[in-house]
């Protein structure tokens, strides 16, 4: 009886003991929800979107990363002369869409948006990736230290067929130390499709997503993305390529044309367009309204297809992007006006094609990039460049 006696005390105590941590745990999940309501009171004042909204207190958040960039675009002044210097971390990302313990949505309006009206690309912007499906250490270790070029292609979600031929012909040189290819998608509420995506990355490791919505109206923000990606993960690498995926690019000759242009600063390569109108009619795919570009003829530009960039403009262009109105034609944005706006050298090169062209093992050879190649066609393609038997003039 001694022994039951003293298990039933122990037991008493036990329940005891567990009744005082409960209490302590409901006081701190109690204090825990207090914070979490002021620190989303403190967002809430960050986010607004409509000047004078604040009340006038001096708010203090800690804000880091690339929604740091997009929290100081907002609060300054339209003054040309004004210079953003965000802080922007190079360490282990975090995730993309806290920052410190506060979740911001500093991007999505409260209420639909017309582009046409002429909207800052800040305000349908929102910054960040899905950072749990990007490998770091295979893609970019060290932040591109020892990246000569880094290869960003753009890729529609449901394009597996595109990524699969590319990995397996002229991707292979991204088994290089010195290249790196990744696919740039944005995202989906299909969640089949989302399964697949979570599938395929777990097998190659080589998908950047960010958090717009994937379509062709949003391929400026695939753009701003990709560089956002660069500039907090790869600001190290040397030249940065922005391709499609139905695109055949010959590496090889592209590092050849790389290691005569080491030097370069401030420079976009590729196809130049010069004396482009913006088109008018509202039912045509390429419509750009007057409020979202108002003069008679664009900059030039580069063709989007394929491009390179020097890694010394990457952040100024990603920031200044966000300052510029919004519109869908992603070269002619960013290689266009954004890139003369910050007095960036666009430099033609007759070997980026951009166009399709015959398939013979000369062409092929004598072009750096083309376009509108089919999953199918990759293979074939490949297999032509790298046929010996074949003499060129």
């Amino acid at each position: 009886r001694d022994g039951t006696d003293s298990i039933v005390a122990q037991s008493e105590n036990l329940a005891k003991i567990s009744e005082t941590d409960q209490v302590q745990v409901d006081k701190k999940i109690s204090k825990d929800n207090q914070q979490v309501k002021k620190d989303e009171a403190l967002a809430s004042l960050i986010v607004r979107k409509t000047e004078g909204m604040a009340p006038p207190i001096s708010v203090k958040v800690a804000v880091k990363g690339p929604a740091a960039v997009l929290v100081h675009i907002k609060n300054s002044t339209s003054s040309s002369k004004s210079t953003i210097k965000p802080t922007v971390s190079s360490s282990k990302p975090k995730s993309p869409s806290a920052v410190g313990a506060i979740k911001i949505d500093i991007s999505t309006p409260k209420l639909p948006v017309d582009p046409s009206k002429g909207i800052p690309t800040y305000q349908i912007y929102e910054s960040g990736h899905i950072m749990d499906e990007i490998d770091l250490h295979y893609l970019c270790p060290k932040n591109g230290t020892k990246v000569k070029l880094l290869i960003l292609i753009t890729s529609a979600l449901e394009h597996f067929d595109a990524r699969l031929a590319i990995r397996q012909s002229w991707g292979h040189y991204g088994e290089r130390r010195d290249v790196s290819i990744a696919f740039v998608l944005g995202r989906t509420a299909d969640a089949n499709v989302n399964k697949q995506l979570t599938e395929e990355n777990s097998i190659y490791g080589d998908l950047i997503r960010g958090h717009y919505i994937d379509s062709y109206n949003n391929l400026t923000l695939k753009t701003i993305s990709s560089l956002e990606w660069v500039d907090q993960h790869c600001q190290k690498a040397t030249f940065i390529l922005k391709t499609d995926d139905d695109m055949f690019i010959n590496v090889s000759k592209l590092l050849f044309f790389l290691d005569n242009h080491a030097k370069d600063k401030k420079t976009i390569y590729g196809r130049l367009a010069k004396k482009w109108k913006p088109i008018r009619n509202k039912k045509s795919k390429y419509y750009v309204s007057p409020g979202q570009f108002g003069a008679a003829v664009f900059p030039p530009f580069t063709t989007g297809p394929a491009y390179v960039m020097t890694r010394d403009i990457v952040h100024d262009v990603y920031v200044q992007a966000l300052r510029q109105v919004y519109f869908k034609l992603e070269d002619v944005f960013t290689t266009g006006i954004v890139a003369q706006q910050l007095g960036i050298k666009r430099v033609h090169i007759n070997d980026f094609l951009n166009r399709r062209i015959p398939f013979n093992s000369c062409n092929i050879r004598k072009a750096i990039s083309v376009h509108m190649i089919k999953p199918n066609e990759q293979f074939d393609l490949w297999r032509k460049l790298l046929d010996q038997t074949i003499k060129c003039k």
